[in-house]
């Protein structure tokens, strides 16, 4: 997941502070006078067309007139645009024109705001290839992840479209000539803050049902990835999405904190690392605001000696080089239980049939390269033995790309450094135990709880996996345990902060409030304690 010190597009260095500690973020910040004037006009590249990365406030971009950072594809190293940095000025903006819009948008019935997403699901079906190359070009995935992306973006609208036939209002006669109902509300003015991992899917998770829900939605994309959300802000208005409903507010750690500061703001959702997660947390709710923060994840998938070959050699692989690694659900430590060296064989096997640029997307920045090849390295360094070396990729014709090979990592001690910490890159760490006893001990002791997952064909050992592995989310012969609508996601430990979730059905009680209404319309009703 998402952590400041990642959103490395470019090897200039300048400082970038968040809270109480300095991370180094390799940017270039530009002003005004040194931008290239091209970059703010439509751009096109293999024969797509760009949107701009700007502010989008009251339905209208704003003038770039401050500082800016290079926006980098990290497939070739190629300029794609500049993003404005912005604050807590663009933030009042931003809430003001939410504010206007809150009183008509929040006054529609249920069924009227639901259309909007109908229509914009049907426009994301449209134009799925356009969005699928956006998403290539600016994150890095593979043009077939990509595109499961956008599927997925259009499962959750999905979900939002059928909110009518999901929340009844309740009623209920309390006492006689008495009638008691609840209703469900919207909060106001909240703020999602997305990661760069999933451009358009993450803000997909909390943005339909938020609107659907009656609020008004600040939304501040990862300056690394920005184009996606600009493209979903064109397409909602072209659905039909009232102006102030929806906006973008672009920068880094100065909207963060003005979007945690901002008393017009009712509630915040983070998806990120868990060191910014903790920080987003602990100030939105300081302020008295909701927040639910998803962070990082250190996901342990335990293999039993009877489990499938093929089907877990594919999964756990896949699991791990998925999206290059960059995803808070991938494998990140396959605890091997006993004999099960037949599987790490073709495990092997599986990882070498992976080629960077064919099927196997880049990593975000120069800086998660090298970040990702160092801890390798440390591994090799400290004990661990390298079965497949995913260090020094290349793929011709894109010399300028960020490229880590698929890395199966051995003999790894729970002790290193590749077995406790999250590396976000296609590499998989194995810890060898005896017993699954001692696999889920591995597995308790880590930090995060984002997910966890079990190979075997017995139904008694995967019971015991479901029971006492400590993680929100658990698989059994599924790699990637992602639940799909209408159930939630999220974890515990550290991998998540706040009550509740995001996603899903959870989502209704983050996003509303509940309105308690009692009547009384008969005179004759016998008198009680609530007349």
């Amino acid at each position: 997941m998402l952590i400041y010190s990642r959103l490395a597009v470019s090897p200039r260095q300048s400082p970038l502070r968040f809270s109480s500690f300095v991370i180094t973020c390799p940017f270039k910040i530009l002003n005004r006078g040194e931008i290239p004037p091209n970059l703010y006009k439509t751009m096109t590249i293999a024969e797509l067309t760009l949107p701009q990365a700007r502010h989008l406030i009251a339905g209208k971009t704003l003038e770039l007139n401050g500082p800016a950072l290079e926006v980098i594809s990290p497939i070739d190293g190629q300029l794609l645009s500049m993003v404005p940095m912005g604050g807590m000025n663009e933030v009042d903006m931003a809430v003001a024109a939410a504010k206007k819009a809150f009183t008509a948008w929040s006054a529609k019935t249920l069924k009227e705001r639901v259309q909007i997403f109908f229509r914009y699901r049907q426009l994301l079906e449209t134009h799925m290839e356009e969005l699928t190359r956006l998403v290539h070009i600016e994150n890095g995935k593979t043009m077939d992840e990509a595109r499961a992306e956008i599927e997925k973006s259009m499962e959750l609208c999905e979900f939002a479209v059928s909110m009518p036939q999901i929340i009844v209002n309740e009623v209920q006669e309390v006492s006689r000539g008495v009638e008691a109902r609840i209703e469900k509300k919207p909060l106001g003015v909240v703020a999602c803050i997305s990661p760069f991992n999933f451009p358009n899917m993450v803000p997909h998770w909390t943005v339909p049902n938020a609107i659907v829900l009656g609020n008004c939605v600040i939304l501040k994309p990862s300056e690394v990835v920005p184009l996606s959300a600009m493209r979903m802000a064109e397409l909602l208005t072209e659905a039909g999405l009232p102006d102030g409903v929806f906006q973008v507010v672009h920068g880094g750690k100065d909207v963060v904190e003005a979007l945690c500061d901002h008393p017009g703001i009712q509630a915040v959702s983070f998806v990120g690392s868990t060191a910014v997660a903790k920080l987003v947390y602990i100030r939105a709710t300081s302020t008295l605001k909701r927040c639910v923060a998803l962070g990082g994840a250190k996901n342990h998938l335990l293999v039993l000696p009877d489990a499938h070959v093929e089907m877990t050699a594919s999964n756990v692989v896949a699991s791990m080089s998925g999206c290059a690694g960059q995803r808070c659900m991938a494998a990140s430590v396959m605890v091997a239980v006993d004999q099960v060296q037949h599987i790490i064989d073709r495990m092997v096997d599986e990882a070498k049939a992976i080629v960077p640029g064919k099927n196997l997307g880049s990593v975000i920045s120069a800086a998660a390269k090298e970040r990702i090849e160092r801890y390798i390295t440390e591994a090799e360094q400290t004990g661990a033995k390298i079965l497949v070396d995913g260090r020094g990729a290349t793929v011709p014709g894109k010399e300028g790309g960020f490229y880590v090979g698929p890395t199966i990592i051995d003999y790894v001690t729970p002790d290193m450094a590749v077995a406790k910490e999250e590396i976000f890159g296609p590499v998989i760490s194995i810890v060898r135990t005896k017993t699954l006893d001692e696999a889920l001990e591995v597995e308790n002791s880590s930090n995060y709880g984002n997910a966890a997952a079990v190979f075997t064909q017995s139904g008694s050992m995967a019971k015991v996996v479901m029971e006492r592995a400590s993680a929100g989310m658990i698989g059994v012969n599924i790699g990637v345990p992602v639940p799909r609508e209408p159930f939630s996601f999220g974890g515990w430990n550290d991998s998540k902060f706040g009550m509740g979730d995001i996603t899903g059905k959870s989502s209704i009680e983050f996003w509303t409030q509940n309105k308690k209404t009692s009547t009384k319309w008969n005179p004759e009703a016998r008198t009680n304690w609530m007349s």
